[in-house]
C-alpha cells in the first residue's frame, strides 16, 4: 500500500488519533507546542500554581494527592512538588495488574528518599480479565481497565480522605489535540468521557459484559458524582499547565536526584528507556496500536524530540524504520490472559483498523525479548471457555 501521510515538521501519521494538518502539511501537535514554547507565559503560570497551592496547604491532613504509576512523568510530580512546595501529599497508586520488577524498586527508592504517605490498590485479577477481553473485542484496546482505574479511582480516595487537591502530570495538549496550551484543561469527568475511558463508562461496560461481573466491583473504574467532589471543593489539574513538560530533562533530573532507573522496553529504541517502563504488557498495547494505525511509540518519541530541536525530521524517520511494527514477545502472555488464539487475535485487531491503513500480518517480524521477560507473572490464565463465552456473547450467541 502507498505510505501514509505523515507530518511536515515531525513524523506522525494521518491515523494519529485527533490529527489535523494545516495548509503547510504542519499537524495540530506541532503546532500546540508552538504555543507553548512562544505564547504561553510560564512565569504568570508558576505564579498561579503557588497561589493554588497556598489555597490548600496546610488545611487538611495531606495538602494535595498524588497519582502516580512510578513511572517518568508522576515520579518528577510528585518530587517537583514536594522538593519546590514543600507539599505533604497522599501518593496514590493504581495497580493495573502488570507492574515490572524495576518499577518495584524505582517506587520504593523514591518514596523512601523523598518520605510520602503511599496508597495502593489492586483490582480483583477476574473482573480485570472480563474486562480486557471486553474492551479488546469493542475497542481494539485491552487498556480500559487501566485507562479508567488511573484517572477514576484516585477520586474516590480524594473523597474518602478529604483532599480537595490532585495534581496530574503532563496535560494532553502535550501529545494530542483534545486540549490545546491557550486553553485550560481541568482533569474532571468531562475529560474522562472525552479523552480516558473510549467511550465507554462503568454503567456501560457493565450492560455489555452481561452479568459477567457484579455493577459493585465497577466502581473502582467509574467516576465519582459530581456532588460528592463538590462536597470536598476539588481541584483536579496537571502540573505541566503550570511549568513547561520536558520528559528528557526531567528524566535525568529524576536519574540524577533520586536513583530513578529507565528499563528496556519492548520496541522502543536504546537512547529512550525512561519511556513506559511501568507494564509488562506495554509492547502489546504498541502492537496493537501499530495493527490499527500504523505507526506507534517510536513516532511518538521521535516527534517529541524533533519538536525540541534534539534530532532532525530524518533521523526520526530512521527510528520509525527501524523500530516499528515488531511482534512482541509479551503477545504470548496477553493472549494466555484473555483466552484468545493469535489468529483470533489478528482478526479482532484489524477490525479495527484506521482508514487508509492496512496492515499485513505477513510481513510482521518478531522483536527480542526484554531482559526480565521471564519473571513476568502468567498466573490465572483465562480458561479458553470462558473467552469464547464472553466472544460468543458480545456477538450474540454466535460463537
Amino acid at each position: 500500500m502507498s505510505e501514509l501521510i505523515r507530518c511536515t515538521k515531525c513524523v506522525l501519521p494521518e491515523t494519529h488519533e485527533t490529527i489535523h494538518f494545516d495548509g503547510d502539511g504542519v499537524c495540530g501537535v506541532c503546532r500546540q507546542q508552538e504555543v507553548k514554547q512562544v505564547q504561553v507565559d510560564w512565569s504568570k503560570k508558576k505564579e498561579e500554581l503557588g497561589a493554588l497551592i497556598a489555597e490548600y496547604k496546610g488545611k487538611n491532613d495531606y495538602d494535595c494527592l498524588i497519582p502516580f504509576s512510578g513511572g517518568k512523568d508522576s515520579t518528577w510530580t510528585l518530587y517537583y512538588l514536594m522538593k519546590e512546595y514543600g507539599l505533604k501529599p497522599l501518593v496514590v497508586r493504581f495497580d493495573h495488574g502488570f507492574l515490572r520488577l524495576n518499577l518495584h524498586e524505582n517506587t520504593n527508592k523514591v518514596l523512601r528518599r523523598l518520605g510520602a504517605d503511599f496508597h495502593t490498590f489492586t483490582p480483583n485479577w477476574k473482573v480485570v480479565q472480563r474486562l480486557m477481553l471486553q474492551s479488546f473485542l469493542e475497542k481494539g484496546d485491552f487498556c480500559w481497565h487501566c485507562h479508567t482505574g488511573i484517572f477514576s479511582y484516585p477520586m474516590w480516595v480524594a473523597i474518602r480522605y478529604n483532599i480537595p487537591l490532585i495534581f496530574w502530570g503532563e496535560p494532553s495538549a502535550e501529545y494530542t489535540s483534545y486540549y490545546s496550551y491557550d486553553t485550560p484543561e481541568e482533569v474532571d469527568e468531562k475529560r474522562f468521557n472525552r479523552y480516558v475511558n473510549l467511550g465507554i463508562n462503568a454503567e456501560d461496560m457493565f450492560v455489555r459484559l452481561g452479568g459477567l461481573v457484579e455493577k459493585r466491583e465497577l466502581k473502582p473504574f467509574s467516576y465519582p458524582p459530581l456532588k460528592e467532589l463538590r462536597k470536598i471543593g476539588y481541584r483536579s489539574v496537571c502540573l505541566g499547565s503550570y511549568i513547561p513538560w520536558d520528559v528528557k530533562m526531567q528524566s535525568q533530573v529524576i536519574m540524577d536526584e533520586l536513583g530513578w532507573k529507565g528499563d528496556e522496553v519492548e520496541n522502543v529504541p536504546p537512547g529512550y528507556t525512561y519511556e513506559k517502563i511501568e507494564c509488562y504488557l506495554q509492547g502489546v498495547r504498541d502492537y496493537i496500536k501499530y495493527i490499527k494505525r500504523g505507526y506507534t511509540r517510536p513516532a511518538h518519541l521521535a516527534s517529541i524530540d524533533i519538536r525540541n530541536g534534539r534530532i532532525t525530521r530524518e533521523e526520526g524517520m530512521r527510528l520509525v524504520r527501524d523500530y516499528e511494527g515488531k511482534k512482541p514477545a509479551s503477545l504470548e502472555v496477553f493472549l494466555k490472559f484473555v483466552g484468545l488464539t493469535e489468529d483470533e487475535f489478528y482478526k479482532i485487531a484489524m477490525s479495527h483498523m484506521v482508514s487508509p491503513y492496512q496492515h499485513d500480518p505477513s510481513a510482521v517480524v518478531s522483536g527480542k525479548k526484554t531482559h526480565d521477560y521471564d519473571a513476568w507473572s502468567q498466573e490465572g490464565p483465562m480458561p479458553r471457555e470462558e473467552a469464547l463465552k464472553q466472544m460468543a456473547q458480545r456477538s450474540g450467541g454466535q460463537a
